[in-house]
């Protein structure tokens, strides 16, 4: 997994590329984590991820009530067919604003 993080605006845009699981999701979780302290809306861009597994889904759901928690909203784009399967699987994304681009996803922030 790798994570490019570009702060823009009123938001943090995480890039999360690869495979998002167990061995990668608390770094996931720091990471992204410390950005969100200070700027507590957040835009994953997950085009570029391959995979996820429960680990990984603990980890965006624990971004998710963090920016919340600073009053803030946690937004996901470009979810892929292998991913969607487990979000679907799990009903987790019945918590997650999902939109199908990243340009509508930081719409929505305005």
């Amino acid at each position: 997994m790798e994570i490019a993080i570009e702060e823009k605006g009123n938001l943090v845009k995480a890039t999360i590329s690869g495979r998002l699981v167990a061995s990668c999701s608390e770094e996931l979780k720091s990471t992204i984590g410390a950005k969100i302290e200070g700027c507590p809306n957040l835009l994953c861009d997950l085009s570029q991820m391959s995979h996820i597994d429960s680990s990984g889904l603990g980890a965006l759901v624990h971004l998710l009530q963090k920016c919340k928690a600073g009053g803030g909203i946690c937004r996901l784009a470009c979810l892929q067919p292998h991913p969607r399967i487990v979000f679907d699987i799990t009903k987790v994304f019945r918590v997650f604003e999902i939109f199908d681009t990243v340009e509508q996803a930081e719409k929505a922030f305005s």
